[in-house]
């Protein structure tokens, strides 16, 4: 890390905190990827590959898109399953004293996308979370694009499968239970071509996902969104939007219908 430049030292900081995402990095009129990402996107993307000079013997492989281009790109990774993070610059580099101040504004998923014209206007774009206990799943489902949100809990395979298959979602959230639980999720994947990812045990704090939900729909207790009874769907729906706060970094008040 020392050897590199004071920008990549940031770059290599930022995609630390971001590793499971493509990070797209604001230089001047340019998104540019590095390293890995940038030879993976390049491929992908048919994107001429280059490089920077960055402090190391090699040159750091590169690419990138223009920053008013930008969407089109980030669709077309999105739509084949990656998770796109855009550090964007938060002051004029005109004006700036060192380098650049950069932060992430935004992580782009499949079922987080709110871009219209990537989106099918027929149906609905649905994330879900499932969490799974000793006898129960709880599914948490919403689009972020309608504000509907549904949660529930069944006790059965095949019930949770149901269930998957009538919302037919395009990225999947789950806590490690589920994950490891035995259920096929390659033929889940394959066969709803949806993103599936475990997500860290923070997400699944049974407190905090509690504390987020009272606090988002404000209401005192959990009875008064008709969820008491379901103690992994209480989870399961805290885990989604706790996840949705983070990579959206937005409000989500729209978010109703629990």
């Amino acid at each position: 890390m020392a050897e590199v430049s004071p920008m990549m030292q940031h770059y290599l900081q930022t995609k630390e905190q971001y590793k499971d995402c493509i990070l797209f990095y604001r230089l001047g009129d340019f998104y540019e990827m590095f390293f890995d990402d940038a030879i993976m996107v390049s491929k992908e993307l048919e994107l001429t590959l280059t490089g920077k000079n960055c402090g190391l013997e090699e040159r750091a492989p590169m690419c990138g898109v223009p920053f008013h281009a930008a969407d089109s790109y980030i669709n077309r990774l999105v739509s084949n399953g990656h998770k796109v993070a855009i550090c964007e610059q938060m002051e004029d580099p005109k004006q700036a004293k060192g380098i650049v101040k950069r932060e992430v504004i935004r992580v782009v998923t499949p079922g987080t996308n709110t871009d219209m014209a990537s989106l099918d206007e027929a149906k609905n774009n649905y994330i879900m979370s499932i969490v799974y206990t000793e006898d129960k799943y709880g599914i948490a489902t919403c689009d972020v694009t309608t504000g509907d949100f549904f949660t529930t809990e069944v006790d059965a395979e095949r019930k949770l499968l149901d269930e998957v298959s009538r919302f037919n979602p395009s990225e999947i959230i789950c806590n490690e239970a589920f994950y490891m639980s035995g259920i096929d999720l390659e033929e889940l994947k394959n066969r709803l071509h949806a993103v599936v990812t475990a997500l860290e045990n923070r997400f699944f704090s049974d407190d905090s996902c509690r504390k987020l939900l009272r606090e988002h729909f404000h209401v005192n207790h959990l009875d008064g969104l008709g969820i008491s009874q379901y103690e992994a769907g209480t989870i399961a729906a805290g885990a989604v939007l706790q996840y949705l706060c983070e990579t959206q970094k937005s409000t989500l008040e729209h978010l109703t219908g629990i």
